[in-house]
């Protein structure tokens, strides 16, 4: 008796242990810990333990040893991450080869039957289709088992069996109509979402995604039916929107974009004439809608709650995690290339009126963005992205309106507010676009940019020159205040950027001025008029010693910056702005100059440089002991 009693005893035991080996097991799997020894103290096990459930496979080591009782657990094969290289090639890749080998050996033998006339084509569809559906329901088994991702593997080849059964059934047998396969694969890829909701797996709402943009491929006869693919893209959209509700699955946002634009593209560019503008307009329109709303209502993963003092999202984030919210520059720049496209020739002055039409629905988004988005620290960077492409929109639609230099107008000043935005949400992406708008701003106005004025400094090419040099200094300030590398280099090369802005745009005055000058004492072609001449020449002569004159006084300007900011970079600039005017005083002013001018041009010249020299010398500033606490840019 004694030693049956002491036999259920420790039978007991085993079983709390199994119980308690099971729930540590579960534990460490939801915190991502692997393990593969759990000790136990039998004497602590309490009675009031849950009801048995079904443990993992475990191994029972020194069970008759005493209380101490070891208990070892075999991790299921594909659950665990497993370091050892050999486990890996024998569980995962040798796995993985032998589906494709028993796949590739099937259907050779399929292909061999099939050219013998062994097998009809009712016969091969339906050998598809059960193959397929035995395939899924056989994953079943492995999935119950703990083996998870080899039921996934098994249920990807048994559904895409099943959609290339029914492709075949249509289109290469003509054994069924479209729209019983297509009813077919609608059948199969609901089914198939709905395994990925029960079994709360993503990766089988990808295959369903996948196999439901795949559909209207497959099942193609190269007509057109607008209404009808782009119908079933919205359910489709509309479903992969309602799925992200009720499950955090953001990816699946991005994998849906990609699959409606793909389509909508693809078709575009076959079908789309103008007669179709409306009905077109209306799919991309609501297409755009979509996924613009996207964000307020797809549900947030159950570890994206805020923290204290958390970084914005975009930085120290996952690259899907970026590109889910890069999504709204996306889908907001696709939607407005189309509609610019379908619009060009039509009536180009209301792609104006769409760009502040979407201007007005991102401040709308923004402001709810802020007020709804679960996440705060996420809802601020959203807020300022949406904030971002309506400045956008509405610098877009005022060059489009007016045209002209208002183009680089609005480059720049959407320049400005990226880097601003950037430089908020700490976005090297906007940062990069800020640059290239101003880029593009500059280039534009340096050598696109036509200006005819007969207003002396007052005129829209220096206004238009003035806009980029405040756009330069903003980057610059914005740039300084990062202080880090990155951020002085970017400040560096945006001061040097403005200067030579004003300079080439006071030096553009200059020209103008003369020009007009020149244009009035010019003599008229094929005629010789020695006194017309010599007017004409001696006004290019002003003209070249004024070029001088601004060019000293502009570095003097920068030497006395750089003197009060007690910035060596400011200091830099004008040594070499002077250096360049040496240049042209010794090259050009010698030898082209009168007697009267090349006097000025060397007095002005040698009493700018003997002056900085003396404050050089002087130490007036204490330069030389305070060389390490000046400023490398401003």
């Amino acid at each position: 008796m004694t030693l049956n009693s002491e036999s259920n005893e420790l039978q007991r035991l085993q079983q709390l242990v199994r119980e308690l080996t099971t729930r540590v097991y579960r534990l460490e799997r939801a915190a991502g810990i692997e393990s593969t020894t759990v000790i136990t103290q039998p004497e602590a096990l309490s009675s009031s333990l849950a009801p048995p459930i079904p443990a993992p496979p475990t191994r029972l080591t020194n069970c008759s040893s005493g209380p101490h009782t070891q208990v070892q657990r075999a991790s299921p094969v594909f659950e665990t991450p497993d370091t050892n290289l050999e486990s890996r090639i024998g569980s995962h890749w040798l796995n993985r080869i032998g589906i494709a080998a028993v796949l590739i050996g099937v259907s050779y033998f399929l292909k061999f039957a099939f050219d013998n006339n062994w097998i009809g084509p009712a016969g091969r569809v339906a050998i598809g289709l059960l193959a397929g559906i035995a395939v899924v329901i056989w994953s079943e088994r492995f999935r119950t088992r703990g083996y998870t991702i080899f039921s996934y593997s098994l249920k990807a080849v048994g559904v895409g069996v099943l959609y290339l059964s029914l492709w075949a059934a249509f289109h290469v047998y003509s054994l069924i109509p479209g729209g019983v396969a297509f009813l077919a694969m609608l059948i199969v890829t609901a089914a198939t979402a709905t395994l990925a909701i029960t079994q709360d797996a993503q990766i089988l709402a990808v295959f369903a995604l996948t196999g439901g943009f795949a559909t209207p491929v497959l099942l193609s006869t190269g007509q057109n039916k607008e209404l009808q693919l782009f119908s079933y893209v919205v359910l489709l959209d509309l479903a992969t929107l309602a799925l992200l509700v009720i499950k955090p699955w953001r990816r699946l946002l991005l994998l849906s974009y990609l699959g409606t634009l793909l389509l909508y593209v693809g078709w575009y560019l076959t079908f789309y004439d103008r007669t179709q503008l409306r009905l077109t307009l209306g799919f991309a329109t609501l297409f755009f809608a979509i996924f613009a709303i996207a964000p307020l209502i797809a549900r947030q993963p159950a570890n994206a709650a805020p923290v204290a003092g958390a970084t914005p999202v975009l930085r120290g984030t996952s690259l899907a995690e970026k590109l889910t919210l890069s999504l709204a520059f996306i889908n907001a720049g696709v939607y407005f290339l189309q509609v610019y496209a379908m619009y060009e020739d039509v009536n180009r002055k209301a792609v104006a009126w769409f760009a502040l039409a979407l201007a007005a629905v991102y401040i709308f988004l923004s402001r709810e963005m802020r007020i709804r988005y679960p996440d705060p620290a996420a809802a601020k960077t959203l807020q300022l992205l949406h904030l971002a492409l309506a400045i956008g929109f509405i610098t877009i639609a005022i060059p489009i309106q007016l045209d002209a230099h208002w183009i680089t107008i609005g480059w720049l000043v959407e320049a400005v507010v990226l880097f601003w935005v950037g430089d908020r949400i700490h976005s090297d992406f906007l940062s990069a676009f800020a640059i290239g708008a101003v880029v593009l701003g500059v280039a534009r106005l340096l050598f696109f940019d036509n200006f005819y004025s007969t207003t002396l400094i007052l005129n829209a090419r220096m206004a238009t020159h003035a806009v980029a040099i405040a756009a330069l200094a903003v980057m610059a300030w914005q740039g300084y205040k990062r202080h880090d590398e990155t951020g002085e280099k970017a400040a560096a090369i945006a001061v040097v950027g403005l200067n030579l802005l004003a300079l080439i745009a006071l030096s553009r005055e200059v020209a103008d001025y003369y020009a007009r000058q020149m244009a009035q004492v010019r003599p008229l072609r094929g005629q010789w008029n020695p006194p017309q001449w010599a007017r004409f020449h001696r006004v290019e002569i002003v003209r070249d010693f004024t070029y001088s004159t601004l060019w000293m006084a502009y570095g003097a300007i920068l030497m006395v910056v750089g003197f009060w900011r007690r910035s060596a970079f400011v200091r830099w600039l004008a040594l070499f702005l002077i250096a360049a005017t040496i240049v042209k005083v010794f090259a050009y002013d010698t030898s082209q100059l009168d007697r009267v001018y090349r006097i000025l041009s060397f007095i002005v010249l040698g009493i700018l440089l003997l002056a900085i020299s003396f404050v050089y010398q002087r130490d007036w500033l204490k330069l030389s002991s305070k060389t390490r606490g000046e400023s490398t840019v401003a």
